[in-house]
């Protein structure tokens, strides 16, 4: 599918041209001509929730006072211009502006999910043996090779997705196709997400010439939570590479796994301060999950962990110079569940095109068919068909909060399980989701009748 065409596409080469005209006044003085930058957004998004989004950036930008302001100051302090030109041109105007209105599109004309992300392994491989790693799973000798990845960026941007995200495995085991990758493809934004320990200073110096390519490192509190699931030593060497990436205004963020034995640390002022402190612009919080046949159930986070943290994020938000997301936990500003296409998909090491990189299973291959037709598969079109999964969005996710719907899903769509260390069925997963989910369900509706309450007296 083309990207817009006759007078759409002649609107669009004049709005990057005054985009490109906006980033040299940013270049010179970047707080103080942001305010334009964010005036020119305004008037491009011109339609449905992207001008809404726009008008609350500009209204948040306009409160000198507010924490919004005081984090994007730090942003714009902070970034090499190469980052900040990238992040404009590729995240703004690509991936969310333009990216959005084409997928948009795309999913009407072919009546499936069109994700605005595409998650990644580039290799199994990993320098680390992480404790209830989510990839554990996979078989240890698997890669996409460069025309593979190469192939699922091109059909990606046909269709609108200029956001793609590398998991692994440790994706900078792949430093020099993932350096490639981004100089082919400068018109789009990367992510990796990455333990850090690889990051040195000739790789940095690489990413900062390239701009578009940023970060979310691993990391699980301070030494002592860190170093027990992912090795000795571990924390040291994630607090250089955060040093490194810092020095050259490179983004990027942290990914913390929060589960039964580290909750209150990760989710408190002083790991915050820290992170904030050593450069991290954003922060990915993730709860622990079961997978794998032989999965530390104990380390499940409690339904109480699960609220303090929902509470703690928001706290997080409105008061610190960092912005935080909750993978589980922000489904009420999505409306549930972001997998299966919806806003984003996971294609292993393996080529298996699944749903979530949570749920390991799937119908196709992405080495046999192309990235639309993999969207069409009967495991994704179970997720379009059945989403949202319950009509509390607390309880997004159809694993850990809804696991008989995943059963129900699998089954429909005769997928197969993608774990070929262990090949889980969803009626294992079932029985170890089971308890963690009927102990939230009650929690989390109690938090969606707190906020209701909070918004009727807010209206009164």
């Amino acid at each position: 599918m083309k990207r817009g065409g006759g007078m759409n596409a002649i609107k669009r080469s004049t709005e990057r041209l005054l985009v490109e005209e906006g980033i040299r006044y940013l270049d010179k003085d970047p707080v103080r001509n942001l305010g334009k930058m964010i005036g020119l957004g305004s008037k491009i998004a011109a339609e449905g929730d992207n001008k809404k989004v726009m008008k609350a950036v500009s209204k948040e930008w306009n409160n000198k006072e507010g924490n919004t302001r005081k984090f994007m100051e730090k942003a714009l302090s902070e970034l090499h211009p190469n980052v900040r030109r990238k992040l404009i041109k590729n995240f703004v105007l690509n991936s969310y502006l333009y990216g959005r209105q084409d997928a948009k599109r795309a999913e009407e004309e072919n009546d499936c999910n069109i994700p605005w992300a595409v998650l990644m392994d580039p290799t199994t491989r990993c320098n680390l043996k992480c404790i209830g790693c989510w990839a554990a799973e996979y078989d240890k000798n698997d890669e996409l090779d460069f025309e593979t990845l190469d192939r699922i960026i091109r059909q990606g941007k046909e269709i609108g997705t200029y956001m793609y995200i590398y998991s692994g495995g440790e994706p900078t085991m792949r430093k020099k196709d993932i350096l490639r990758l981004a100089e082919i493809h400068d018109d789009c934004m990367f992510l990796a997400f990455t333990n850090g320990t690889l990051i040195d200073e000739p790789f940095a110096k690489e990413v900062q010439r390239l701009g578009n390519i940023a970060f979310a490192i691993s990391v699980e509190g301070f030494q002592k939570e860190t170093d027990m699931r992912r090795g000795k030593g571990t924390f040291k060497k994630v607090v250089r590479a955060m040093d490194t990436l810092k020095r050259h205004g490179i983004l990027f963020g942290f990914s913390t796994c929060y589960h039964s034995k580290n909750t209150e640390m990760v989710g408190s002022d002083e790991y915050i301060d820290f992170v904030a402190d050593k450069g991290c612009l954003f922060g990915w919080y993730f709860t622990y999950m079961p997978l794998g046949k032989d999965a530390d159930t104990s380390l499940i986070a409690s339904s109480g962990q699960r609220a303090h943290m929902y509470r703690r994020v928001r706290e997080i938000r409105s008061g610190k110079p960092i912005f935080v997301l909750d993978f589980w936990n922000d489904g009420e500003y999505v409306s549930g569940c972001i997998a299966g296409g919806r806003n984003y998909l996971h294609i292993n090491a393996n080529g298996d095109v699944e749903p979530c990189a949570f749920i390991h299973y799937s119908n196709v291959n992405i080495k046999d068919v192309s990235l639309l037709d993999a969207l069409k598969s009967p495991i994704f079109m179970q997720y379009r068909r059945h989403h949202p999964f319950n009509s509390n969005h607390l309880r997004p996710c159809p694993m850990f909060d809804n696991p008989q719907k995943l059963v129900e899903m699998v089954k429909e769509a005769d997928a197969h399980s993608t774990q070929p260390a262990d090949m889980e069925t969803p009626e294992e997963l079932f029985c170890k989701c089971q308890k963690p989910a009927l102990d939230w369900a009650q929690v989390a509706d109690d938090l969606l009748k707190e906020k209701q309450t909070k918004k009727r007296k807010r209206l009164a």
